[in-house]
């Protein structure tokens, strides 16, 4: 899609801060709050895990946690008992088989519990600034099907159609970029296409 190039410029523009929404202070964190924000918001996430990464303090903390405890602290964020399970078993396959380091590389990642390819490329771009693919989430699904830049539906067959066409010193950045736009403008349930600054390069603006 000729478009592509001049849709990232634009947003670029317009959301000059565009980066990623969870905080946290190393890549285990990372992996940590990444695993949490399925199915939940980054707002939520980034409430909940002040608390919990005081509590537990590095990645031994969580090996050795109660599963019901660790339950019971992330509660709030949704699917507690699959990600709280999957929290302690990377945690734990982390120390026997990493040397208590997060790997760096997407098979090692996906191999760990709880971890796809998004939860994988979050962690390899925003966490080791390696990108050897782009984050598909709900935002990007969306909003890449109304810029009439992808047909699919599925998040890998999404994923490899925008690295056909999206720069790849813009992989990182790309979803940060929609995933704001998608916050801010081309909200799913009444989308402000009077105010998007992409309305002429967007086949579906004002045809909702």
């Amino acid at each position: 899609m000729k478009n592509t190039k001049e849709i990232i410029r634009i947003l670029k523009k317009e959301y000059p801060e565009a980066k990623i929404a969870l905080k946290f202070k190393n890549t285990w964190q990372l992996l940590v709050a990444t695993i949490l924000s399925a199915q939940c918001t980054d707002v939520r996430v980034n409430q909940v895990t002040p608390v919990l990464f005081k509590k537990y303090k590095d990645i031994s903390d969580f090996a050795k946690a109660d599963l019901k405890e660790l339950e019971k602290d992330i509660h709030s964020t949704g699917f507690y008992k699959n990600k709280a399970k999957s929290i302690i078993g990377s945690a734990r396959e982390i120390l026997s088989e990493f040397s208590a380091k997060v790997p760096d590389t997407m098979e090692e990642l996906t191999g760990l519990p709880g971890v796809g390819r998004k939860t994988a490329n979050v962690i390899l771009s925003s966490g080791f600034g390696i990108s050897v693919g782009i984050v598909v989430d709900t935002h990007v699904i969306r909003i890449s099907r109304l810029l009439g830049i992808t047909r699919n539906t599925d998040p890998e067959k999404i994923e490899r159609d925008l690295m056909k066409i999206v720069p790849r010193k813009d992989w990182a950045v790309f979803s940060h970029l929609i995933i704001l736009h998608g916050r801010k403008i081309c909200i799913a349930r009444r989308p402000l296409c009077g105010a998007c600054k992409i309305d002429k390069l967007c086949p579906s603006a004002f045809k909702f």
